[in-house]
């Protein structure tokens, strides 16, 4: 399984692993492969405590940052946190906040606490995730990923003098093209048939296209990835490696809510939907009442990012607080079918590795009797 990525980043296995848990970096990163933690759910300041718990637990081993600056999101700055809210608050109009309020109540959702605040996600603004960035070269990490389109050029040239490998997601050859022509190290393929945000070209038409249009930079293969099987053709369709995200989310050391956790375990792989529901672009997620009714024609439908996911912010906390699975937000690829069990990070790691090893070995010894 080792490939020339193994030796550019110092790691056993070219599995990487995205997840918005420090312990599953930690995690991942000791068994072998690297761990890169999700920052846009984060405050600047919260991302500098979880990536100091990391250094504290990762054993020295390598790991990374992913973070969120769109190409297309609507225009928002703040001096502050509360000014950057306020602002975005302020484009959404009244229809949309109305609508919200009309499915908090048909879905009878208990109000917050008094005096809880609520704000939403801002990672995905770019004041934030330039924040972000520079809590992340803070810190000794090997890898910047970003998850929708390249980074500024600015970013990535701070990055590699740093000496950061840079990393950008891909949903097509065309994006990927342009995220070499920028200075990305490494490209990473994702099909549509990842959790999360993801475009519509699936994995095994797209690695091939992407490996062909940017070689000889490195491409990793990404959606529908969940066992060794999966890896042997990813790397026999000339990828270097994989990206891994959800088959993290029902491990023994993932920070999933205990709903989402039980709703993935019965979930096949018909269960999950497309939707601008939660953050504004479309992402897969496990389908349920409250993508549904952003499906609804009689509604407004979603806005864009990162207007949806202010406008949802109270009802996504109410949500959370009622712990009811025909409600939670979870969101994971279609590979979800495979996720049957807890796990702990190290036994699945072994387990896909194992499963390699024994493909490859199988495929050998079917061209060996075809030989014969």
């Amino acid at each position: 399984m080792r490939t020339e990525l193994c030796d550019v980043f110092g790691i056993e296995y070219p599995i990487f692993a995205f997840t918005h848990c420090r312990d599953v970096v930690a995690a991942v990163s000791k068994a072998g492969g690297l761990g890169v933690l999700g920052a846009v759910g984060f405050s600047p300041e919260q991302l500098e405590v979880e990536l100091d718990w990391i250094d504290e637990h990762v054993d020295g081993k390598p790991y990374g940052v992913d973070t969120v600056m769109p190409q297309k999101a609507v225009d928002v700055h703040g001096a502050t946190p509360e000014e950057l809210l306020a602002q975005i608050r302020g484009m959404i109009d009244a229809n949309h906040w109305k609508y919200v309020d009309e499915l908090m109540a048909r879905f009878q959702l208990d109000p917050l606490p008094e005096g809880e605040q609520v704000g939403g996600v801002l990672g995905w603004a770019e004041d934030v995730a330039r924040r972000h960035l520079e809590v992340a070269f803070a810190h000794p990490i090997k890898l910047l990923a970003n998850a929708l389109g390249s980074p500024p050029v600015d970013v990535i040239d701070e990055a590699h003098e740093r000496g950061i490998k840079v990393a950008a997601l891909a949903g097509k050859a065309q994006h990927a093209q342009r995220h070499v022509n920028n200075g990305v190290d490494v490209v990473v393929a994702q099909g549509y048939e990842a959790g999360g945000h993801t475009g519509e070209v699936a994995t095994m038409v797209l690695v091939p296209e992407v490996v062909d249009a940017v070689s000889p930079v490195p491409v990793l293969a990404a959606g529908g990835i969940g066992s060794g099987r999966q890896i042997a053709a990813a790397l026999s369709l000339g990828a270097q490696g994989v990206w891994l995200g959800s088959l993290w989310l029902t491990t023994a050391e993932s920070s999933s809510s205990a709903e989402s956790v039980a709703s993935m375990l019965e979930a096949t792989s018909s269960d999950t939907v497309r939707s601008r529901s939660y953050t504004g672009k479309p992402a897969r997620m496990l389908r349920n009442a409250w993508t549904d009714a952003w499906e609804d024609p009689a509604g407004p439908g979603p806005l864009g990012m990162p207007l949806q996911n202010i406008l949802t912010a109270e009802a996504n906390a109410r949500i959370a607080r009622s712990h009811r699975k025909d409600l939670a937000f979870s969101p994971v690829g279609q590979i979800v079918g495979r996720m049957n069990q807890v796990q702990p990070v190290r036994e699945v790691m072994y387990r896909l590795v194992e499963e390699y090893i024994e493909t490859v070995e199988g495929l050998a010894k079917g061209i060996d009797a075809a030989n014969v």
